[in-house]
């Protein structure tokens, strides 16, 4: 039977800080990326904006698989989206190498009526050679008691 984490845990992820590491978007990778929007690939290099789904998080030294048990997800299916927010400073670009740094911003248990939940936002921080590229805050749910 699974038990909901202690709240002191949740909250003692705030300022986790993953390992960090340095990201090269393939220009393979942004073909495949672009083709999975629809969208025809765009011009001199640029990389699609889906690709900050996943190069921020494997970019930092990480992994939804990670993600997950950081915040003793129940399930797979356990995780509600509350939102991905994207900030893009300057364009990507395929066959760039970015700086990738993420952390845990803020977790906290959230009780609304009977529904117990916990919410962990991640940032993560893209950078080239030190400049701002562009910043990913994702934050989740954990839902508890579901199974």
């Amino acid at each position: 039977m699974y038990s909901v984490p202690a709240e002191a845990d949740i909250n003692a992820l705030l300022g986790h800080r993953f390992a960090g590491g340095n990201y090269r978007l393939e220009h393979w990778e942004n073909v495949l990326l672009t083709g999975c929007t629809g969208a025809d690939l765009l011009p001199d290099g640029l990389a699609h904006p889906v690709a900050l789904f996943h190069l921020p998080i494997t970019g930092s030294g990480t992994s939804i698989a990670e993600m997950f048990a950081l915040g003793q997800a129940e399930s797979d299916l356990s995780i509600m989206i509350e939102s991905y927010d994207w900030e893009i400073f300057e364009p990507l670009r395929e066959e760039q190498d970015y700086r990738v740094e993420g952390c845990i911003a803020s977790a906290e248990r959230c009780n609304e009526g009977e529904r117990e939940y916990d919410r962990i936002q991640f940032v993560f921080d893209v950078s080239e050679e030190g400049r701002p590229v562009a910043r990913s805050t994702i934050t989740w749910h954990y839902t508890r008691n579901t199974l």
